[in-house]
């Protein structure tokens, strides 16, 4: 609900909210008066960043620092929290044996609804406050609770250094256990890398890999010169080192050299006896037998000269002095070159071992700072243990604390409680509360349609107009009301008024209907009596005969005919005598004004539900439609009177009225069903006798505004259905 619905309904409830309102104003008051006398007693503790004590001696100062641990947060809160926890408050319930009205020891929860601890704005100073009929245990227990958190708050910090002391304890074998794994590890790895100072060897071979190389390179380059000179001496040659060394060996053989001879004789000796005699003479079988002897020879002593060595195909035994030489020199160029390639060899695995070294030493010397790293870690861990040990064990003998009490109990001057103000700013929102309430439960209980929109919701129908509530009669000295029946016909006797003004608006939306359907006919009813269905139907007629159309208004109610009342005509015959006299309609219809005529009920039928649902009158409606422009048929409330859907049906539709503030939802319900369940053609809907500052919406503010006095509620009116 909005805010101005809230106020339309305290405007309805506000009796029952007055009641309520001075009821619990005077609950209030006697509360009061009953309320005995409420001490409170104030304490004050101070709490510094870091204690001094600390400070002054170095020793566990960040221990003693009041700082957060989640930023953002305030330590002082923090320690509040502290002396609410239940043990800081037993201790002093039970040490002074605090009892409730009961008899029994105070719980926890009730303590704490006694006590207020309030953080002194812009200070880091926390006052403590405590409230109980008896003054002097009000001081008591300030005083009390503040003694037994300044030894808690102590006790905290010493235990936290014993538990400090024991750790470190506990943790000082292992840290001088681990100085000695890393130093050992260290050790060992100098051991089992020979190493020694790692910086120095890799500059030293560094120096020693450049000599290498440069030596290196000297013995390849006289290397290549004696391979040149063994290959020309190859060539020369034409044997390679070891068969020219054969070579030489053999030609200096003696024995070697006298077989030769003696062979190359007797193959002479042979050459010339072939010439004279065949080959079986037995000379020259003999020189063949000698010749195979002496190579016989010649190969054993060649063999042994050679020693195993394998000679190529015939070889030139007999050198000349020429290459002798020539081999001595091939054979010592070889040799030097076989040490020249040697030492070229020697150098390069020299060197080999030098650079295998070097590529160890980033390695060797990583894992030499990694051990020493975990050695500097342990000495540091094992040094840092050993201060903060002594420190802890100095920090144990302070009183390191934080807080201080810098003002003791003292008692107000006057009690809290009860206090004048206070009861009467609380009896004050609980009677406002209480009347809301109220005023609110009443007006759900009432199910009467209160509003424009509510019955608009409720029904559905087209809102056809808006009728605002008429004045109240006028009266006289003697108390009776003024009978001026024109006074309903607003549209006639007050044609400027905004009252008419809303009548000419209900007929031209009636009209913008007609122009899309053929509506003459119509039925003015309401769900119950005292809707104003009547008077609605009454001036709906007159605006619609100043519009300058032939109208017809019939009161078919036969039960409470009103219109005769309007008009102030005479109901001496009327519709009911046309229906059963069969009477001419032109002599019964009265003629008001141009263009208006009204046809009144007549003498009232015992059945009028008979009368209406008859032939006659549906003939009597089709004279009337051809007749006349526009025709009206006021006809009862839809729930009291049968009748009514049988004089709907025979009508182009029906224009239903509702006040709100007389009909309720169930009947609204009721109608609204009945009118689906019969087929009734409704037209739309005419809510009468509005209330402006009923409604919660800025239209009919507006209206309410531009209507002024013309449209004002009366404090009692007198309804005319």
């Amino acid at each position: 609900m909005e805010l101005q619905q809230y106020w339309l309904v305290l405007k309805r409830r506000w009796l029952p909210a007055s009641a309520a309102f001075v009821l619990v104003s005077t609950f209030t008051g006697v509360a009061f008066i009953r309320q005995e006398p409420i001490f409170e007693a104030q304490g004050k503790l101070r709490f510094k960043a870091a204690d001094t004590t600390a400070s002054l001696t170095g020793v566990a100062a960040d221990r003693a620092s009041l700082a957060p641990l989640v930023d953002g947060t305030n330590p002082m809160t923090t320690e509040m929290e502290v002396i609410r926890s239940v043990p800081i408050v037993q201790a002093t319930i039970k040490q002074l044996e605090l009892k409730n009205e009961d008899g029994e020891l105070l719980t926890h929860s009730q303590f704490l609804r006694r006590l207020t601890l309030t953080n002194l704005r812009g200070t880091d100073v926390l006052q403590i406050s405590f409230q109980s009929d008896d003054s002097e245990l009000t001081k008591r227990v300030v005083d009390t609770l503040m003694s037994l958190y300044l030894q808690h708050h102590l006790q905290d910090h010493r235990a936290e250094a014993v538990a400090a002391r024991k750790f470190i304890e506990q943790q000082l074998p292992d840290a001088e256990a681990n100085v000695r794994k890393a130093e050992a590890d260290l050790r060992q790895f100098k051991e089992t890398n020979q190493v020694a100072a790692l910086d120095e060897e890799a500059r030293v071979a560094v120096e020693e890999m450049g000599e290498l190389q440069r030596r290196v390179a000297d013995v390849r380059s006289e290397l290549a010169s004696a391979d040149a000179e063994t290959n020309s001496f190859g060539e020369q040659l034409q044997m390679n080192p070891r068969e020219a060394l054969v070579m030489a060996a053999l030609s200096q053989s003696t024995g070697v050299q006298e077989a030769l001879r003696a062979l190359q004789t007797v193959e002479s000796q042979l050459a010339t006896e072939r010439a004279r005699f065949t080959e079986t003479h037995p000379a020259v079988e003999a020189l063949l037998v000698r010749k195979a002897n002496l190579q016989a020879v010649l190969d054993s002593r060649i063999a042994e000269t050679v020693n195993g060595e394998t000679l190529k195909e015939n070889p030139n035994l007999q050198m000349g002095d020429l290459q002798p030489a020539l081999i001595g020199d091939y054979v010592r160029t070889e040799v030097r070159r076989r040490g020249l390639a040697q030492q070229a060899n020697l150098l390069a695995s020299a060197g080999s071992a030098y650079q295998k070294r070097i590529n160890q030493l980033p390695r060797l010397e990583q894992v030499q700072r990694e051990l020493t790293r975990q050695l500097e870690a342990a000495q540091t861990t094992y040094s840092q243990l050993l201060q903060r040990f002594h420190e802890v064990r100095v920090a144990e003998n302070q009183n390191v604390g934080n807080a201080r009490i810098i003002q003791q109990a003292f008692i107000l001057d006057r009690p809290i409680a009860p206090r004048l103000e206070s009861y009467l700013a609380l009896g004050g929102v609980a009677g406002v509360v209480f009347a809301i309430a109220t005023a609110l439960v009443l007006d759900n209980k009432d199910k009467s349609i209160r509003t424009v929109k509510a019955a608009r919701d409720l029904f559905g129908y087209t809102l056809l107009g808006v009728i605002p509530l008429h004045r109240q009669p006028r009266k006289l000295a003697w108390g009776e009301d003024i009978d001026q029946p024109w006074a309903e016909v607003v549209v006639q006797t007050l044609p400027r008024s905004p009252i008419s003004e809303a009548y000419r608006m209900l007929q031209a939306n009636l009209k913008m209907l007609s122009s899309d359907q053929v509506v003459k006919t119509i039925v003015v009813t309401s769900t119950v009596p005292n809707e104003g269905k009547s008077t609605v139907a009454a001036n709906l007629a007159a605006a619609r005969a100043q519009s300058g159309q032939r109208v017809l208004l019939i009161d078919a109610d036969m039960h409470r005919p009103h219109q005769h009342h309007f008009w102030n005509v005479v109901n001496d015959v009327g519709l009911s005598n046309i229906i059963v006299e069969q009477t001419e309609p032109r002599a019964v219809v009265k003629h008001i004004t141009a263009n208006l005529d009204v046809l009144t009920a007549g003498v009232l039928p015992p059945n009028p539900a008979v009368l209406l649902d008859s032939q006659r009158m549906a003939s009597l409606l089709e004279q009337f439609a051809e007749y006349y422009d526009f025709v009206i048929i006021d006809t009862p409330a839809f729930n009291v009177a049968s009748e009514v859907q049988a004089v709907g049906r025979m009508s182009d539709g029906i224009v239903l009225v509702t006040r709100p503030g007389v009909v309720d939802a169930a009947n609204a319900e009721f109608t609204k069903e009945r009118l689906e369940q019969s087929g009734q053609r409704v037209l739309g809907q005419v809510v009468n006798g509005v209330i402006f500052k009923n409604e919660p919406y800025s239209y009919y503010h507006f209206l309410q505004n531009y209507y002024g006095e013309e449209v004002e509620e009366a404090t009692s009116v007198t309804t005319r259905v």
